[in-house]
């Protein structure tokens, strides 16, 4: 916690260097997503925001508004998946599109990896795949799923580009950022029992997660909205690296305060920087 702390504290001090508002009123700032926005297992909730969304004070969305002095809506949601920006996910978490008008400003928009229960499936199935995998050789998930993940990613493609469309439409006057996500796994080899997959199905996972973050930067260009890379500034930084260096966690955490397979305390306020810096730019 001290650790995280220091973190965040250096966080606010580089982030107040930009201003936050615009002609004396605060920006007005509203957060769409999934559970790598909204910070499940952060042990910090927001007061008032619905149990099942898990939405932490310091996800990246809130250590921003922080820092920025910006208007914060936030309406991530865990296993939020693209078709809850406008349907209802549970009874006390409307449609996240319900939050945005033509007072906003700025859009964060970070969704796509739930679609079809992806990111659930890969990391509970094909880990428990793999630790059937007694000798880690091969790859059973790929030989389990085939072309399939990488079927949908495809097939969604429209979808997600008419979902951001759909945010400008109803935020006119807002700056919309497409977030991809960061990197989980690394580049080469594996780091079995830490991450248990085998050496194939690291790459075979790894790779349909940069599929996803291609269609989700495709989508963004054609769209009208900005792409903001995560993979490349988090290598080295993946699940298999030691407590001190990642920024997500593996499937057994070590940090009181993540997620399996999700970002850590210093993983959002990275998270922060880099979006932050690109809305500098």
């Amino acid at each position: 916690m001290k650790r995280f702390l220091l973190l965040l504290i250096s966080a606010i001090v580089w982030l107040t260097a930009v201003p936050g508002v615009a002609g004396g009123s605060p920006i007005r700032y509203v957060a769409l997503g999934d559970s790598y926005s909204s910070a499940p297992g952060m042990l910090t909730p927001v007061p008032g925001s619905p149990l099942l969304c898990t939405r932490s004070r310091f996800n990246y969305p809130n250590v921003l508004a922080a820092a920025t002095g910006w208007e914060l809506v936030d309406r991530s949601c865990a296993s939020a998946m693209t078709e809850h920006m406008t349907t209802a996910q549970y009874p006390d978490q409307p449609p996240q599109f319900d939050a945005l008008d033509a007072g906003t400003q700025i859009v964060t928009y970070q969704a796509g990896g739930d679609d079809n229960g992806m990111f659930q499936t890969l990391v509970l199935s094909c880990v428990g795949l793999n630790i059937a995998n007694a000798f880690n050789i091969g790859a059973p998930c790929r030989d389990t799923y085939g072309s399939r993940f990488s079927d949908e990613i495809a097939a969604g493609a429209p979808k997600i580009g008419a979902t951001i469309a759909e945010i400008h439409t109803r935020a006119p006057n807002a700056q919309v950022y497409v977030l991809g996500y960061p990197a989980v796994l690394p580049e080469t080899g594996s780091c079995w029992p830490q991450v248990p997959l085998s050496d194939g199905d690291v790459t075979y996972t790894r790779d349909i997660e940069k599929q996803l973050n291609a269609v989700l930067r495709e989508q963004a260009a054609a769209n009208g909205a900005t792409y903001i890379d995560l993979y490349t500034p988090t290598l080295g930084h993946d699940t298999c690296q030691d407590a001190a260096t990642r920024w997500v966690e593996p499937p057994i955490p070590s940090h009181l305060n993540a997620n399996p397979v999700h970002p850590n305390a210093t993983g959002q306020v990275v998270t922060a920087n880099i979006v932050r810096a690109v809305i500098g730019r």
